[in-house]
Order: structure tokens, then sequence, then C-alpha cells
């Protein structure tokens, strides 16, 4: 846990005319030259994808450790008040990152680094050595401000923590605010080598730190014997917690310098910014920064509610798994999808749409957006399905282990498949707004997001006023699939009126095939499950896990053939592509 905001940041532009290493991108349609003119180009899907395959290989590989990351934490802490604790005070470094850097970089810094080697190559290295030690200090002196606002932080987002509660609380904090600068310092290092056509670095660094945080959560569950609480923990189980979760962020960081080194990138501290830089940087950034500070405020007041609900779990004897573990361990989840399949898609998309934006190419653009709504869509989706069905069996075998119960695994499971409703909308919602900065445009984003967060946060506090404590948690997490329904429909209307129509019966005639070629998946996922607990205990992790396989293979398989039989063509074309990227191939 503890590397959200590092691998999100990698989702950054690939600059044009830059493939990745060792491959030329070729986004032109089948029998075109490769960059001929540029005239009447249209972005092919086979392009995104070529370009998309070998980040997505790196980011499965940071997913999948960083589960196996996300188990072991779990099975060593449980999902009480000691892991409520450790969560909150590991998701400080997070909201700060995003809320003044992470949307910053990656909607306005990046594409400026990009339009200044373009124009000058010798000015945009320059300008980039000037970003670069802008950034250096600057997180220099927010990270030690933000360790003295350490119990500030804590009485925000766990105003209900009290006692050794609290105290735990912060001293996490105090250990895991230095995070902040190493993420910071990654992010830029990342945006640096994709824009010298480096991709690999950035993919496959969490990997590093995914190992350590295992090897932590492995030592902890050594040197301890049973469920461990806030009172109960000692010097040397909170230190090796804390130093061990930032030292997996800094070797993360220190992982990339040598790929710096090889793309020609040498750090020279200069601060000689030429006249009106810092100001276009300011104007960009501008509605970029109103749009994550609404976001964030949407994040606190969920992390709020949801500690308070753990609280009164408590207080009332319920147990102590219904706090924002669960909320926390179940986004983690529904990240996976989107993370390997739609941030790659949108990171090699994004150039292409900017390219076409600049060039004054609308119906390019549309053509864009739409082949790359559908590729994403072709994975997404069946993925949310088996996330719904199959949930109570992901979470058994992930986390019912160790000091995690199969019922707080359970609770996991129930609040995932209100996130896997959201997880169509999400990303389609996502992949929208990129459309927005590529044209230049932050305003509109930063509009259209007040309307989701606003959303967010009284569907957040209704669930909290309205529902039981056990449920209070899957309230929220419904209403976040909620409010991105909310504001991806906003987000439909106005992209549709600017860009004079955003080929829907495309999308929707895909979407429906897709819809139908999914119920074969559901149905023998279902089944797969219904037969299981006909057989069995299957909060068991043994029949859990052998029903999750069965299930989803089974399914995934049926899900294959009814979208070739309904003449899915992204299907086809995901697979082949994606399997020629594979190792071996």
């Amino acid at each position: 846990m503890g590397n959200v905001a590092a691998e999100t940041a990698i989702d950054v532009p690939i600059p044009s005319g830059q493939p990745p290493a060792g491959e030329t991108v070729v986004d032109t349609l089948p029998g075109e030259s490769p960059r001929e003119g540029g005239a009447g180009r249209r972005d092919s899907g086979g392009g995104i994808l070529r370009s998309g395959a070998i980040m997505a290989v790196g980011t499965l590989a940071s997913r999948v450790t960083g589960f196996l990351r996300t188990a072991v934490i779990v099975a060593a802490l449980g999902t009480g008040m000691l892991a409520n604790a450790y969560n909150t005070a590991n998701t400080i470094p997070n909201q700060i990152y995003d809320l003044l850097l992470g949307g910053i970089l990656v909607s306005v810094i990046v594409p400026l680094l990009v339009r200044a080697k373009e124009r000058d190559r010798a000015y945009g290295e320059r300008y980039e050595q000037r970003v670069f030690t802008l950034a250096v200090i600057g997180l220099g002196v927010l990270t030690g401000v933000a360790v003295l606002c350490a119990p500030l932080f804590i009485d925000v987002l766990a105003g209900s923590y009290t006692g050794d509660q609290r105290a735990v609380a912060v001293m996490f904090a105090r250990f895991f605010l230095p995070q902040l600068f190493f993420y910071g310092i990654g992010a830029f290092a990342g945006a640096i080598l994709n824009t010298r056509g480096s991709f690999g670095a950035p993919m496959w660094a969490p990997v590093l730190n995914n190992l350590v945080v295992i090897g932590v959560g492995g030592a902890f569950l050594a040197i301890t014997s049973g469920a461990v609480d806030p009172s109960g923990i000692s010097d040397r189980q909170m230190l090796l917690l804390s130093i061990g979760t930032t030292g997996g962020i800094v070797l993360q960081t220190i992982a990339l310098w040598p790929s710096l080194r090889r793309a020609g990138f040498r750090w020279r501290p200069r601060l000689d910014f030429q006249r009106g830089e810092l100001g276009e940087v300011g104007r960009m950034a501008g509605w970029t920064l109103v749009y994550v500070m609404a976001t964030q405020a949407a994040l606190a007041v969920v992390t709020a509610l949801s500690n308070s609900a753990g609280n009164l779990a408590v207080d009332e004897g319920i147990g102590e798994g219904y706090g924002y573990t669960p909320y926390f361990n179940a986004y983690q989840l529904f990240q996976l999808p989107y993370a390997i399949v739609g941030v790659s898609v949108i990171t090699a998309l994004l150039p292409r749409m900017s390219r076409f934006a600049a060039e004054g190419k609308t119906a390019d653009v549309r053509a864009a957006f739409s082949t790359g709504l559908r590729l994403s869509s072709v994975i997404i989706m069946p993925a949310a399905a088996l996330m719904l069905v199959l949930g109570p069996e992901i979470t058994t075998v992930l986390f019912a282990h160790g000091n995690t119960s199969p019922d707080d695994a359970l609770v996991i499971a129930r609040v995932m498949q209100m996130f896997a409703i959201a997880l169509v909308p999400f990303s389609t919602y996502q992949l929208m707004l990129r459309v927005f900065y590529a044209h230049g445009d932050t305003k509109t984003p930063a509009l259209i997001g007040m309307v989701t967060v606003t959303a967010n946060i009284i569907m957040a506090f209704t669930a909290y006023s309205v529902l039981g404590v056990k449920w209070i948690v899957v309230g929220i997490a419904g209403g976040f699939a909620l409010a991105n329904v909310a504001g991806g429909l906003t987000c439909w209307l106005v992209l549709r009126r600017k860009l004079g129509g955003i080929d829907g019966r495309r999308i929707v005639g895909g979407h429906l095939k897709l819809l139908v070629a999914i119920w074969p998946l559901v149905g023998f996922a279902y089944a797969a499950q219904r037969v299981a607990d006909a057989l069995g205990d299957t909060t068991a992790t043994l029949p859990a896990l052998v029903t999750l396989v069965v299930g989803s293979t089974g399914g995934g398989l049926l899900y294959l053939l009814f979208a070739k039989l309904m003449r899915v063509d992204e299907v086809q074309m995901a697979i082949s592509t994606f399997a020629r990227k594979l190792p071996g191939r």
C-alpha cells in the first residue's frame, strides 16, 4: 500500500514522433504509409494497442505484485483499528501529491515539456532542467511542512480517532509523509523518460516497492502472534511498518535514475526561467488545480466518514472490519482493470488526440476517442462483470488469511461489487476528460468534475446517515458509482457538442454487442459459484480459488466466443496485439 500515486503518476502522454524504445509506432490505417504527410490520417486501433501493450505488460506486473503486497499487509494488520490507522496515514502523501502535483503533471507539465522540445530540442532540454530543479526545491519544502502538519491531517481524515489509535496514526503519518518528496521526483523522472521515448522503467519500478512491502508484511507476521491493535503495537513493530513502507517508495524512485542516465538526462540545477514560462504553467494549471482540489475534498470526506463508520462499529460491539480499510482495499481491486487497460490506452491515445487537435482535425480526434473507448471496453466490461459475480471468491483468495477472517474479506467483497458497477462509467469518464486536455482545455474538466464531486459527497453523507453501520462503506462505494455515472453523462453531452458529434452510433452499438457477449460469462460464473456453494464451504481459500479459476476461465472463453459471433472486431484486435507483446513472443 503506499504506492498509489506512484502507480498512477505514470499516466503521462507519449510525445508525438517518439515511439517506445526499440519499437516503431505506426498510427495509420492499414495500407497507409507511416507519417505520410499527415493528410487524411486516421488513428488506428492497432497503433494505440501497440503503444499501450508494452506499458500494459509492465503495469500488469506492477499490479499483480501490488495485490500480493496488499494481501500480505491485510493478513498482517487485519481490517480493524490498526489497519485503519496505517491506511489512513499512508493515504495522506498520496492525497497531497495528487492535490499539488499529480493532476498538474499529467495535464500541464508534460505537454509543455513535449511542446518545448518539438519547437527547439536544445531549449526543451534547458526548460526540462529548470522544471526539474523547481520540482526538487518545491517538493523538499512541501514535504517538511507536511511532516510538521501530520496531526492536523489525521484530525481532518480521521477525527473519530482517539487515544492510542490517534497517536499511532500520527506517528505513521510522520514516517509516511516523506514519501511525498519521492513520489514527486519519481513522477517527474517518469515523465522525462516518457518524453525521451523510454517507457519500461516507470512501469516496472513499482514492482520493487511492492516486493519491499511484501517483505515488511511477512516480517511483521513473523514477529507477532495474533492480531495487534493500536494499544499493543511495540516500537519495534511500529518502526518495521513505518520505515519499510517508506523505504519501498525510496527504492522505487532511486531505481529510475539509471534509466534517466541511459536516456541522456543529466540533472544540472538551474532556475533561470525565461519570461512567460512560469506564467504559462500557472495559466494552464489553475483550472486543473480547482479540479484536483475538488476531487481531493471528496476523498477527504469519504475517508473521514469511512473511519467514523469503523469506530461506530467498534463502539456498538459489531466488530472492527467495517471502516476505511475495506474501502481502501476494494478500491485497489477496482483500479486493476482500469490501470492495466484504461491507463495504457489513454497514455498511448493522448498525444495522438493532441496532435490532431493542434492540426484542427476534429474528425480524427473523434475517431481516435471512439477507437480508444471501444478497445478499452473489451476488457474492462467483462472484468467488471467478473468482479460483480465472483467478488466473494476474489476477496477470499486474496485477503482471508492471517489476521483477516473470511467475514472481513466478505465485507471487502461487498464494497468491491459496488465499485464494479462504477468501472465502465469511470473509465469512460476518464477517457473523455483526456479529449478536453488534448485541446488544451482544463476549465471544462474542472467544471464537469464539480458535478461528479458534488454527487459523490452528497451520496457519501446520505449513505452514512441512512444505512446501518455494517453497510455504510458499501453505500459510500455505491455513491461513488452513481457519481461517476452522473459525471460521465454530463461529460458526454458537453463533449458531443464540442466535437459536433461523438461517434455515438458506433460506440453504443459496440457496447451493446459486448453486453450481449458478457451474459454467457455472467451465467457461467454464477453457475460455478452456485455449484461450489452446494458442494461445500466456499469461505475457505481452496474452494474459493477453484471456483474463481473455473468461473473466470470458462466464462472468459464463452465471452470470447460470443464476441466473435457478434463480430466485435476490437476483441480480436486486442487479443492479437497484446499477445505479440508478451515475453517470449
